[in-house]
């Protein structure tokens, strides 16, 4: 069931010719006394009309649609905002189509790699079919919020919290990607609601509080590691360039002995963690 637009009349000239009709309606009650029993019969008649017409008026307030229905058959949307006028039949159900977010709560989920993670979102959406909002769904509004739970739990499993070996996209270190996917798997479920989702992205994301403290210890020893392998491998260039300067001038013979001592030297002072004390070599190169 898609949605369709149906046109309505404009309110204010209904209402004002309403208006008119009513008070003609009370000058010829007034002379329906003198006219005999048909003529009460009339006034009556018009009374109900009246009734019928002042109840065919209703309101559509900017960006809202009102959903048309006749003896529960579905027989359009009226999106013209203002006073407007339709069959007195019709029922008239209003559907708000501003944007709204939702925000999910703090969904507490496995990660692909079995590591328990706190996750929540925000969810930007509006409803574009109305039809659809109402009749194929029991509720849209909690549909919206069940469904965008079960795609951040589902979105949760497929990666991990943090880039490791064997993965190219982690929760934490590709917040775009992430938002990304998750708006396309939002807005697949929500589809069929009659429901576009605008933004959907992760606004809490942790380690869940059993395992945070060995979390943290772990990032903290794979960023030493990191740094420690850096200042290895800068280290060690640097001391290959120093011994290639010294052979290149040839004003310093090393032997092997030697040029392994100097190596194992240079390698503590620049690795060392803490400034190295000098020692003053008096004697010879030898001694």
């Amino acid at each position: 069931m898609n949605e369709n637009i149906r046109p309505t009349l404009p309110g204010i000239p209904m209402l004002l010719a309403l208006i008119v009709a009513s008070l003609l309606n009370v000058w010829f009650y007034l002379l329906a006394a003198k006219l005999g029993v048909l003529a009460v019969l009339l006034n009556v008649a018009l009374s109900i009309a009246l009734l019928l017409g002042f109840a065919g008026l209703f309101m559509v307030q900017p960006n809202t649609g009102a959903v048309l229905q006749l003896f529960g058959r579905y027989v359009g949307t009226a999106r013209e905002a203002g006073l407007r006028w339709a069959n007195p039949f019709f029922s008239k159900t209003p559907i708000s189509l501003r944007v709204r977010n939702f925000e999910s709560s703090k969904l507490k989920v496995n990660d692909t790699e079995g590591s328990p993670i706190e996750i929540a979102a925000v969810v930007v959406w509006q409803v574009h079919d109305t039809a659809e909002a109402v009749f194929k769904v029991d509720d849209y509004e909690s549909f919206v919020h069940v469904q965008s739970e079960a795609a951040l739990r589902q979105l949760a499993t497929s990666y991990p919290y943090d880039l490791h070996d064997g993965h190219s996209i982690a929760l934490r270190s590709h917040a775009k990607e992430v938002n990304q996917q998750l708006k396309i798997e939002v807005e697949e479920r929500l589809e069929q609601a009659g429901i576009t989702v605008l933004e959907a992205r992760i606004s809490h994301l942790a380690y869940a509080p059993e395992i945070a403290q060995a979390m943290l210890q772990r990032q903290q020893a794979s960023a030493i590691i990191a740094a420690r392998t850096r200042i290895v491998e800068g280290a060690v260039g640097m001391v290959h360039l120093a011994l290639e300067q010294l052979d290149r001038e040839g004003k310093i013979q090393l032997d092997d002995e030697r040029r392994a001592a100097m190596v194992s030297n240079l390698l503590v002072v620049l690795c060392s963690e803490r400034g190295t004390q000098p020692v003053v070599n008096t004697g010879t190169l030898y001694g």
